[in-house]
């Protein structure tokens, strides 16, 4: 679900334009951004390969508590820089990459940083049914992408509709990209 993230910050770009697209995508990767250190040194595990195919272990950047701290940080960073609307959309943004995680995930994101309490772990596994799994992602590229192209064009206004287009297709693009480095070098 790596690339369907992206598709969900296409789409709320869409519909909230006050909120900067670098801001969105790094919203909806916030979670995996800081799971890259915290991996580094050795807190975090990522094992097994092939789309589906990985079991994390990401107790501290993935777990319940701490994705509602690292969402309601985003936001007030937000809020402080480009008002309260766009400190709740992107606080919104943010969550929901825990939101489509314990979608795809098999069962191994904790709900207390460090599983503390060694609380069952949660994750509904769509990962196991991987045709199912890309069907989705597709599906959030998808919306998100015909949404920031339409977005795009509207937004340019009549004289500019060849810039709009362009910044449509790019982005299209870029979602097709992501997905294609999400789901070829498992094949």
């Amino acid at each position: 679900m790596f690339a369907g993230h992206f598709g969900v910050a296409a789409a709320v770009k869409a519909k909230a334009p006050e909120v900067p697209l670098w801001a969105l995508f790094v919203g909806t990767q916030l979670y995996d951004l800081i799971f890259l250190p915290l991996s580094m040194l050795g807190l975090e595990t990522l094992e097994g390969e092939g789309y589906g195919g990985a079991f994390i272990t990401a107790f501290y950047s993935h777990s319940l508590v701490s994705a509602l701290v690292i969402a309601g940080l985003a936001a007030w960073l937000a809020a402080a820089r480009w008002g309260m609307r766009a400190g709740v959309i992107l606080g919104l943004v943010t969550f929901s990459h825990w939101l489509l995680d314990l979608i795809v995930h098999r069962p191994d994101l904790a709900l207390l940083p460090g599983n503390l309490g060694n609380l069952p772990l949660i994750g509904l596994g769509l990962w196991t049914m991987p045709a199912a799994s890309l069907a989705l992602e597709i599906a959030i590229l998808a919306t998100g992408g015909l949404l920031y192209f339409r977005y795009a064009w509207r937004s340019a206004g009549p004289g500019k509709r060849g810039r709009g287009m362009a910044k449509g297709v790019a982005m299209l693009l870029f979602l097709a990209a992501a997905l294609a480095m999400d789901v070829i070098p498992t094949l």
